[in-house]
């Protein structure tokens, strides 16, 4: 299984997929919400999660009515939500182990 993040769609391929216009792609990376990586030859090159992105977008757009500008938001709050969510969890785990460490465990 390829990994979500493994290069591996040219710019026509991502396009086809989405249904959008390579242009399009284009100018959402001109903007920011999208960073393909680039083949030593600077050919552009999508991965499974960019699709996944492009396809939130075009959701929030088409589906939703919101603007650009708006998706943009949206998706940079959605980000940081998934990030506090990880960094939470990574605390509770850290609380836990010195509790495991540090607290005598009471005899059942």
């Amino acid at each position: 299984m390829i990994p979500e993040e493994e290069p591996c769609y040219i710019i026509s391929v991502a396009a086809r997929m989405l249904g959008m216009h390579a242009q399009t792609l284009r100018y959402y990376e001109r903007m920011g919400m999208i960073a393909p990586s680039r083949s030593r030859g600077r050919i552009r090159l999508y991965s499974q999660a960019d699709i996944s992105r492009l396809r939130q977008i075009q959701r929030l757009i088409n589906d939703l009515g919101v603007n650009l500008a708006g998706a943009e938001v949206i998706l940079r709050l959605n980000e940081r939500v998934h990030q506090v969510e990880e960094e939470s969890e990574r605390l509770r785990a850290e609380l836990q182990r010195l509790r495991d460490k540090y607290l005598p465990r009471t005899m059942e």
